[in-house]
């Protein structure tokens, strides 16, 4: 039982016919029980049999195709986005990483919200309207933590180039070099925005690797939007939505900090591209 319990942890579920994206004890339990390897089995068992087999089939991590190898092309991006990071600017620079937010929708209650009381958590109506959604446009200051923001309707390399001209008032002109570290979507390097560098030549595009958005520090900061203010979206509208999001966004000014990122932040990453150059 034990060794076809293995097997199957190791098969992606459609492969036994099961209509799941991740196996979990319960479902291999059940799994088991279906195909008559055992007449009854509980989720625990399941666990300690894969535990002492190094199984976690729940467990997913994304991974980097044939197309995207680590090699020392990859390595070399990834060293630069290190230095970016960690080294001490000087006094002309800046280093800001921006990205996109997409589809927050304000999702208006049929009831209000009720606080909290003692006895009593906060009372969330489940039905919701739809009634649209906004993009958020953001970037951060790694060195200070500074966010700035932009929300519309739309996400192009129009409302991409609303962010930096944004950037560029807010920036003192004695900072003289400006970087950018985003990802590698097609907007980041559209026309448009290629010609909206040349005419403003302290901005300095560096990509972060592909399947590498972790690298973006804005991602840290969205997720931190996320957790403190949509995670239970109630808002009337997306005048109110946008409104809000920007409040945010001055409220983590007032005391913004950068994160931590060290040389050990990337040294996992790059222990693999050493060990698939080595092979």
């Amino acid at each position: 039982m034990a060794a076809h319990l293995v097997k199957l942890a190791c098969e992606l579920p459609d492969k036994a016919d099961r209509s799941l994206s991740l196996w979990t004890c319960a479902e291999l339990a059940r799994t088991l029980g279906r195909d008559g390897v055992v007449e009854c089995i509980s989720p625990q068992s399941v666990q300690r049999i894969l535990f002492s087999h190094r199984l976690k089939p729940w467990r997913v991590h994304f991974w980097l195709g044939d197309k995207t190898p680590r090699d020392e092309a990859f390595r070399q991006i990834v060293l630069e986005i290190q230095d970016l990071y960690t080294r001490e600017l000087a006094p002309h620079e800046r280093v800001w990483c921006l990205d996109e937010m997409t589809s927050i929708q304000p999702r208006p209650r049929s009831a209000p919200t009720r606080p909290a009381l003692p006895g009593r958590p906060m009372l969330l109506e489940h039905e919701y309207a739809r009634c649209g959604a906004l993009n958020l446009l953001a970037a951060f200051d790694t060195r200070s933590g500074h966010v700035i923001g932009v929300c519309r309707r739309r996400k192009r390399q129009v409302e991409l180039i609303e962010l930096l001209d944004e950037m560029d008032r807010q920036t003192p002109p004695d900072a003289t070099l400006i970087h950018l570290v985003c990802d590698n979507v097609r907007m980041h390097k559209g026309k448009a925005v290629r010609a909206w560098l040349d005419a403003h030549p302290r901005f300095r595009m560096h990509f972060t690797p592909v399947h590498c958005s972790w690298m973006d520090q804005v991602e840290q900061w969205f997720s931190i939007l996320q957790r403190k203010r949509l995670n239970l979206p109630n808002f009337p509208d997306l005048a109110t939505l946008e409104e809000r999001i920007l409040a945010f966004i001055r409220d983590w000014n007032a005391a913004a900090h950068p994160f931590r990122w060290t040389a050990k932040s990337f040294t996992k990453i790059l222990a693999k591209v050493e060990t698939a150059l080595a092979a």
